[in-house]
Formats: structure tokens, sequence, C-alpha cells
């Protein structure tokens, strides 16, 4: 079974950045996606970026170009930097694992998807003030 924990969260000013980490556990299937979501209280938890084992990305249309996820070389550390840091990337931010790959992890609605994918860490809480 695989396990996520995060870390790297905190307060910062807008224009500053945060690294994020999700250390992995437990054995992955061999087509994996590792992702990265956000959500505010009250609202819908909403994919960031994702990471494939081929080590192809997608962002969301609001990050791309600021945030970048990454990999350690031995695939056990999941990473999102983020740059120029707005309000609204205010969240807890979540690492997630679905073993059937990025593309299938992509289709699922913000409802399905809390249930759907295989994994989630706890969560590390971003505030980025104005």
């Amino acid at each position: 079974q695989v396990q996520l924990s995060e870390s790297g969260g905190g307060s910062v000013q807008a224009g500053g950045s945060l690294t994020l980490s999700c250390v992995v556990s437990g054995k992955r299937f061999r087509n994996y996606c590792m992702a990265w979501f956000r959500q505010v209280s009250g609202t819908e938890r909403e994919g960031v970026a994702s990471i494939d084992t081929d080590g192809n990305s997608r962002y969301i249309d609001s990050v791309k170009g600021r945030f970048t996820i990454s990999q350690d070389d031995t695939k056990n550390i999941l990473y999102l930097q983020m740059n120029n840091l707005k309000p609204e990337d205010t969240g807890t931010y979540y690492c997630a694992y679905d073993r059937i790959g990025c593309s299938a992890m992509w289709r699922w609605t913000p409802f399905e998807v809390v249930t759907a994918l295989d994994a989630w860490g706890e969560g590390t809480l971003v505030t980025v003030s104005s």
C-alpha cells in the first residue's frame, strides 16, 4: 500500500516561493501517476500538476510558468516548486498517487477524484498574503 506524506507548506507574501515535498513509501504500479492537488475550505479539490513515470508533466493554466513538479532520482520524493506565488494559490496542498496513470487521473471530476485515486497525503497548508 502506498503512503504519502507532505511537508513544506507555510505562509509567504505574494511574489514569494515555496517548495513542497512528498515522501512516497510502498510499492507502486509500473505506469503510475503522481500529482499535486489543492483545496480551499468549502470548495472542490483541484488538480494542480501531475507527472508520470516517463517524466511527462502537466499543469493547470493558472500555475504554468510558475510551478514545477519533479521527482528525485529514486522517485521516492515528489516536489512542487512554487514561484511568484499569488493569494489565489492559498490552500491545502495534497500529494496523490494513481496507479492507472495521468491521463485517467485528469478525467475524474473534482467530486470523483477524492475517492477515485489510490492514495492521498494528509495535506500541507500554503497561505499567500497580498
